[in-house]
Order: C-alpha cells, then sequence, then structure tokens
C-alpha cells in the first residue's frame, strides 16, 4: 500500500511538471509580439524582407516616402522619437528642457553614443544635421522656420524659436521626414540630391545597396542603447538578427508567395485578398496595423484644379467607400472616416466639415464643374502600379471625373520615377497618395503653404489657423481653432481625404517581436530556428 501511494505521489509530481512544461512551451510560441530567451535566438539570422519598391533616396531629410523611412528608420536616429501612444520620448537626447517662454530648448545628448564610422556623436554633428532638415525638410520649412540650433558644449545643443509652439517636440519626432543625426562630415559632403554616405548611429548599418535589387542592413556591434523599456520607437533596442536584406520585388503575387514558401521572412504591401491563403498558411500570419490616410492631392498651382470650383466637384461627386472597395477590396481593410487624425488622436481629431464629405451627389458637382474654369481640357492622373491601392484610386478617379464630364487619362510610372515627376505642376492634376499616421495635424505635410509638398497649397486661411494652433498655450484651448482649421481644410480642399486604411504584412511565424508604428521596427526582432 505505501509503495502504491509512493508511486501515484511521483505519478503526480510528473504530471504537473509534465503541464508546466507544456504551459511554458505554449506561452513562448505565441504571436508575433512575444519575446525569446537567449537559448531561441540565433543571433546570426538572416532577416529577408520582401520590399513592394525601390527606394529614390536613403537620405530621410528630403521624402515622407515610405519606403525611405522604413529602411532609414533602421539606420539612423534622432534627438526625440515616439513611444507607442504616440507620445514624445527621448532617443539620443538624454533628456531636454523647455525655458520658462518657450523659446529654448536644450538637448542634454547621450554619452558614449557612436556612429558607424567609429566617431563619437557631438554636439556639432547635431547642429549640422539639424540645420540640414530644416533646410530640406517639408516639415523643417513648415514648421521652424527661423529656428536655429547651437552648439553650447559637446554634449549639449540648444534650439532657438522665434516663436513659443505648442508641437515643436512633435516635429522633432516626426517620423517623416524624419531629422535624422548623421556625422558632420556627411552634411558637408552631401550634394544638392542629398547624403552622399549614409551613416548613422542605429542598431542596423548600411552594408550595400543594389538598385533594383536590395538593401543590405547589419547590425551595428557598438550600438549604444536606451536602457528603458523599449516602446514604439523608444527605449532599449537591440539587433538581434545578424544581417537584414529588403529585397525589391515589385510583383504582389510574388510576394506573396515568397512568404508562404519560406522564401521571405516578411513581405510588405500584401494584397488584401490574400488575407484568406495567409490565415490556411502554416508558419506565415497577416500583422495589421495603422495605416493611416488615403487621399487625392490636387495640383493648385496650375491647370484645372486650381480652381477650386473643381476640385469641389470632384469631391461632390466622389463616393468614398466605392473608392475605398476599390482599393482594399473590404470594408474590413479601411474606416470612412473625414478627420484628417485618426480617432485614437483625442487631442487632434474633429469631425468639423464632415457634411462636406462622401455627399455622392452628382448633379451637385455637375453644377460646380459648370461654375468652374474647365474648358475639356484633358486632366493628368498620376499614378503608379507599385501601389496598388494607389493605382486602384487613380481608376476610380478616372471614372468620377468621366461621370461629370470631365477628361483625364492615367499616366502611370514607377515609384521613383512618379516621385520625380509630381515635383514639376506642368507634369499632372491630381494623384492619389497614402500619407502615415503624423503626431499631428501640422506635420501632413500638404497643409502649410510655405512646405511646398506636390499640389502647393497656398491658403493664406489655413496657414494662419495653424500657426494659431502652435500658439496655443493647451490643446484644450487649440480644440476650436482644430475645428475651424478642419472645416477650412473641406472648403479649400488642398487634398480630399477618402478614408483610413490599415497596413497589412505577412510574417513568419519564425519572426518574434515584430512590431509596427508608422512603419516596420526590426530591432528587437528574433528569429527562431
Amino acid at each position: 500500500m505505501k509503495k502504491a501511494l509512493n508511486f501515484l505521489l511521483v505519478l503526480m509530481v510528473m504530471t504537473i511538471l509534465l503541464l508546466a512544461a507544456c504551459s511554458d512551451k505554449d506561452e513562448s510560441a505565441g504571436s508575433n509580439s512575444d519575446s525569446t530567451t537567449e537559448g531561441n535566438i540565433n543571433k546570426d539570422a538572416v532577416l529577408n524582407i520582401a520590399y513592394p519598391t525601390n527606394l529614390q533616396t536613403l537620405d530621410p531629410h528630403l521624402t515622407t516616402n515610405q519606403s525611405t523611412r522604413d529602411v532609414s528608420r533602421q539606420i539612423f536616429e534622432q534627438l526625440l522619437t515616439l513611444n507607442e501612444n504616440y507620445e514624445v520620448v527621448p532617443s539620443l537626447a538624454e533628456s531636454y528642457e523647455v525655458s520658462e517662454d518657450g523659446l529654448t530648448y536644450t538637448f542634454h545628448l547621450r554619452e558614449g553614443v557612436k556612429f558607424h564610422n567609429g566617431e563619437g556623436l557631438q554636439a556639432d554633428d547635431v547642429v549640422a544635421s539639424m540645420e540640414k532638415w530644416m533646410l530640406t525638410s517639408t516639415q523643417g520649412k513648415a514648421n521652424l522656420a527661423g529656428a536655429k540650433f547651437v552648439e553650447v558644449d559637446p554634449l549639449t545643443v540648444e534650439l532657438h524659436i522665434e516663436k513659443a509652439s505648442l508641437i515643436v517636440p512633435f516635429v522633432l519626432a516626426d517620423t517623416a521626414p524624419f531629422p535624422a543625426i548623421v556625422p558632420k562630415e556627411s552634411v558637408e559632403s552631401a550634394s544638392e540630391s542629398g547624403l552622399t554616405e549614409y551613416i548613422g548611429t542605429g542598431p542596423f548599418k548600411l552594408e550595400e545597396w543594389k538598385v533594383d535589387q536590395h538593401i543590405h542592413l547589419t547590425r551595428f556591434d557598438e550600438y549604444a542603447s536606451r536602457e528603458e523599456d523599449a516602446s514604439g520607437l523608444g527605449g532599449k533596442k537591440e539587433a538581434l538578427v545578424k544581417d537584414v536584406y529588403f529585397k525589391i520585388v515589385a510583383d504582389e503575387s510574388t510576394r506573396v508567395s515568397g512568404v508562404t514558401t519560406g522564401e521571405y521572412d516578411i513581405a510588405f504591401e500584401v494584397p488584401f485578398d490574400s488575407v484568406a491563403q495567409l490565415e490556411a498558411t502554416d508558419g506565415v500570419e497577416p500583422v495589421y496595423s495603422d495605416g493611416g490616410t488615403s487621399t487625392y492631392v490636387f495640383n493648385k498651382k496650375s491647370g484645372p484644379f486650381s480652381d477650386v470650383n473643381l476640385r469641389q466637384a470632384f469631391n461632390a461627386a466622389l463616393n468614398v467607400e466605392d473608392a475605398l472597395i476599390a482599393a482594399y477590396s473590404d470594408e474590413q481593410f479601411f474606416e470612412i472616416d473625414s478627420s484628417l487624425s485618426l480617432p485614437s488622436q483625442v487631442n487632434w481629431y474633429s469631425e468639423a466639415g464632415k457634411e462636406y464629405y462622401n455627399q455622392n451627389d452628382i448633379e451637385k458637382a455637375k453644377q460646380l464643374v459648370e461654375e468652374s474654369s474647365y474648358n475639356g481640357e484633358e486632366l493628368v492622373i498620376l499614378t503608379t502600379k507599385d501601389y496598388p491601392a494607389q493605382y486602384n484610386l487613380a481608376v476610380v478617379a478616372q471614372q468620377v471625373l468621366e461621370s461629370i464630364g470631365v477628361k483625364s487619362k492615367l499616366d502611370v510610372y514607377d515609384w521613383p520615377t512618379l516621385q520625380e515627376r509630381r515635383t514639376d505642376p506642368n507634369n499632372f492634376d491630381v494623384f492619389p497618395m497614402t500619407f502615415a499616421v503624423r503626431p499631428t495635424i501640422h506635420q501632413n505635410p500638404f497643409l502649410a503653404s510655405r512646405a511646398e509638398y506636390a499640389g502647393w497649397t497656398n491658403s493664406p486661411e489655413i496657414d494662419q489657423l495653424l500657426t494659431d494652433i502652435t500658439s496655443s498655450k493647451s490643446f484644450e484651448e487649440a480644440k476650436p481653432l482644430i475645428d475651424e482649421l478642419q472645416l477650412e481644410v473641406w472648403e479649400y480642399l488642398p487634398i480630399l481625404k477618402v478614408g483610413n486604411n490599415k497596413d497589412l504584412v505577412a510574417v513568419s511565424t519564425k519572426v518574434v517581436g515584430y512590431n509596427n508604428l508608422i512603419g516596420p521596427i526590426l530591432w528587437n526582432v528574433s528569429k527562431s530556428e
């Protein structure tokens, strides 16, 4: 009897241990947001990414292009960045403070930070980088006109602004075009088309860039990380794989098949109609994130759309649900919403002007065409097939214009060529564009006249409202102005907001820790055996 009891006791203990082991196994095999133990991480792993389009530049100061943003954020860092709640936190700055009058920001740089060339980060690098960014970026020109960075000592920098602003920290933490810090020598050797060498302080460094083939990043072994818990784009960063390849794969079916067969670990710009296939495939899963806003950008400098009546005609005719279905195939992948901000951005969200949204009124639109200066000419819709949603929105635009008696044609290019052509107002009348989530309204590049973003907004009313909002002492004080700005945007129509879209990325279950905040986060990402 005693032996039987002892045997049962041993059996119970073994069962408990076995259940505990199974529980641990299930816990560690969870979603892509889980972390792995050191034993499961292959630090010599290669992360292969199927990416849909070439980069025009790796200089993050110059463009809002998401392909530049997605790659360059792995290489470069900035003074301030955003956590998972879109709050501003220090990055290369150890800390910062603001003077009582709001006109001076003092940044204390972190000690021991190295560039990829082995040189230590110094204040003169920050001054040179920020001066370049303010001169060349849409965000710098729009929101920090007249500002100046000054070296105080080797690890201290001051920013002097002419007028106190509610949004300065958000502008400095922006993600595109983001104010990357590079060596002073890199700024001095930059050409008119941007940086000629790509040296940052990030967890990965550029190893090779073969146009039309791949961008190869490799781990920076001397990377100096912050110690706080990782959150969004802030906190601790660690390169847990040795190499990252952004492989240029223009064909979306090739990206999907590649990630399902294991050729790629991550595939971007996956078509929404492939979700069922991904969900049915072992070893890969769909990952969603806030994609931003889908829009039409009008050429307001020249051509028929420089007449606000024609812009209003297009807006009156558009059925946004039809447009979004054409772009994203199913209502689960988009949201019908009139605001320039997402509903989760409570400080900035406004429904003012929503009566002008989704009117779907053809007769009103035809009357506005009659009141416009349109004279039968053929409008040019600039677009690309590199981003299928944008192309499908372009097709919808042509159909809308035809329905109200306006001639148009599609002008289709690869993405880098489109970016080049849209800089000349003689090349287009309208183009579809998706804009990533922005921490503030002001960081939408199409609003401020002085930003000179393609489409060339020229609205003294919008400019003044942007200024008045930044001069507010609190968001409570700014709220009526934000509503007024939103209404003015719907009346002037620098762009036409179609709706909010989601991003879909296909990720191998071998990839652990993948996250997204206005683009992919590849640090703290590991690949299991």
